[in-house]
């Protein structure tokens, strides 16, 4: 018995062909490449044959059985296909003996044979081979049996790693505000011009993590900055005042102490005003910005530029100096931990940005790997933590798993180094059939202790054979 394995079925709704024809019966019959795929649950298997040159003689039959078969013992025999000589077919065209649902062939003048069968999807199917038996027979006695593996594609074993658990879980949130203030005081007027609306913005970001049962505030920061025309000595005394004036207002409106306040001040904000010119159609802005990269005393800079460009001076004085006065905030605060899955789950449909990636994943942990649930919570916490190793190097096991290589490369670059890193790298290599540039990172990550690494291996091993 002559076994030929020449498609793997990865069935993710999508045909799977393989790649170069078989040849079978001593080369006398070429399969050309199969399409298999499952819709509808169901699995549809198609392929053609050239038989033209395969010779059965008139008390001879052949008997090709396709299977799906995974490596667990699993089996499904598809229908035959029997190619008999002219003797045979007339045994048993009047005796029977050939299955109901067999394509039943009398060899002479056949050239070519088209199978397309479909049989009830079963999830082992997923990693199933597509295998084709051959017996040879003459008057129901088995003539030749041999078996030989031909082919066998790649089919992938993903890891999926749980991130650290966070014990405190510190987040931010930061702003900025413009207070007018009368020319050169440093004391605020909660009335004055346009503070009503600039110093409602910093109390609602405080009000919001302040009224926050599940949140304790830890720090609040100020930092303020002034603008380039005056003289610089003047602008650090009213950068630092109205800081200062600023920590106060806070300070007095919640009574927070003294210990989680943090002040800091900028006399100029020249990197604010380079931003501006730089993105800005200004005539003349590439000498601008020539002038503030200058490393001179500023007082000078500012003189320069004013004297210069005294058109374009007038335009900034108006339009962005003003938004140089500012003063940033960041409110510091801790979430509690949760440890209840539903009450994570509630969560995370409400303010997901208070979960940790651990309890995200503690989350997901409650779905099946692989399932809608599972990989739309991985691509949520990559998303919302773009920079973490661990989300990505599961984003990227989710997009090998959905066939989407272009984003599993970008996932897998940001994976970090750790073993599972490495292993997932060399899994997308072998997804792509660049089995030798595959084997040292999957042999490196079994070496490193991945579980997964050996059995990958082995399957490289049957898929490089062909």
């Amino acid at each position: 018995m002559k076994k030929i394995l020449f498609v793997l079925v990865p069935l993710v709704l999508m045909t799977v062909t393989a790649s170069a024809q078989t040849g079978i019966l001593d080369g006398q019959v070429t399969v050309n490449p199969p399409d298999v795929f499952e819709n509808g649950g169901k699995v549809y298997v198609s392929f053609s044959m050239d038989v033209s040159g395969l010779d059965v003689r008139t008390d001879k039959e052949v008997i090709l059985t396709p299977e799906l078969r995974d490596t667990s013992g699993n089996v499904e025999a598809l229908p035959e296909i029997w190619l008999v000589g002219r003797n045979r077919y007339y045994y048993r065209m009047r005796n029977g003996g050939v299955p109901e649902d067999a394509r039943f062939y009398r060899k002479k003048n056949l050239s070519t044979v088209l199978y397309d069968v479909n049989v009830p999807y079963e999830p082992w199917m997923a990693s199933a081979d597509l295998v084709l038996t051959e017996d040879i027979c003459g008057c129901s006695e088995l003539l030749a049996s041999d078996e030989d593996m031909l082919f066998s594609p790649f089919v992938p074993l993903y890891v999926y790693v749980s991130p650290p658990v966070d014990l405190v879980k510190v987040r931010n949130i930061t702003g900025s505000a413009f207070i007018d203030f009368p020319v050169s005081q440093t004391v605020i007027y909660p009335d004055y011009r346009d503070n009503p609306a600039e110093l409602e913005k910093i109390r609602s970001t405080i009000d919001v993590v302040k009224n926050d049962t599940d949140a304790r505030i830890i720090g609040i920061s100020i930092k303020g900055y002034a603008s380039p025309e005056s003289p610089y000595d003047n602008n650090a005394r009213l950068a630092k005042g109205r800081t200062a004036a600023m920590s106060e207002y806070v300070q007095e409106l919640y009574d927070f102490p003294d210990s989680i306040f943090t002040t800091s001040y900028e006399p100029e904000d020249w990197a604010g005003l380079r931003r501006y010119v730089a993105s800005s159609s200004l005539e003349g802005k590439e000498g601008i910005l020539e002038w503030i990269d200058k490393d001179m005393d500023p007082d000078m800079k500012e003189r320069e530029i004013r004297k210069n460009y005294p058109e374009q001076y007038s335009y900034l004085l108006h339009t962005c100096y003003p938004a140089l006065r500012h003063s940033d905030y960041e409110v510091k605060y801790v979430l509690r931990s949760y440890t209840d899955i539903e009450e994570m789950k509630r969560v995370l449909e409400t303010s997901p940005g208070k979960l940790s990636l651990y309890e995200m994943y503690q989350i997901a942990s409650t779905y099946e790997k692989g399932s809608d649930e599972y990989n739309e919570l991985v691509s949520v916490m990559v998303h919302m933590y773009p920079d973490d190793e661990a989300a990505n190097l599961n984003a990227a096991s989710v997009a090998l798993s959905e066939g989407d290589l272009k984003a599993a490369r970008k996932y897998a670059g940001k994976a970090g180094s750790g073993p599972e890193a490495v292993y997932t790298r060399g899994l997308l290599l072998a997804v792509e059939g660049r089995y030798e540039e595959a084997r040292p990172y999957i042999e490196q990550a079994r070496d490193a202790g991945v579980p997964e690494a050996a059995e990958c291996l082995k399957r490289i091993d049957r898929a490089d054979l062909q």
